[in-house]
């Protein structure tokens, strides 16, 4: 389950610093912190968030209680160059970067729980 992201107007650092936020966690942890960070970046990430979720139930049937965030990952968009004046007939240039996010979305697994017994049994077989 993936969502894209495509030329979003703000700077790959900046957006990095929320998608590194949110990476990792339940869908629905994800989008609860989203809600209260003061962030540009939030916004559209949540609902890139929910795109994935959508696409997930659409496609596969998944609620979004048994997703989490497997990666977000935060890439160099297009660069538009702009050029501001300065004295004397000089000039700079100005960059004005843009981002391309993804996000994949996997199940959660539970873990099988292991057995105390199973480890000491090896312990002991190791020592004979």
């Amino acid at each position: 389950m993936r969502a894209f992201l495509k030329n979003y107007r703000q700077a790959p650092r900046k957006v990095r610093i929320i998608g590194n936020l949110v990476k990792g966690k339940s869908v629905t942890k994800a989008m609860s912190e989203l809600n209260f960070l003061v962030k540009r970046g939030s916004e559209p990430l949540k609902k890139l968030i929910a795109s994935a979720v959508a696409n997930a139930k659409a496609n596969d049937g998944i609620e979004a209680e048994n997703l989490f965030i497997k990666s977000l990952t935060v890439n160099k968009g297009l660069v538009m160059k702009r050029v501001e004046r300065k004295a004397r007939g000089a000039s700079n240039v100005i960059h004005k970067r843009s981002s391309h996010v993804t996000v994949e979305l996997t199940t959660i697994d539970p873990k099988p729980a292991k057995s105390k017994a199973g480890r000491n049994a090896k312990a002991v077989s190791a020592k004979a």
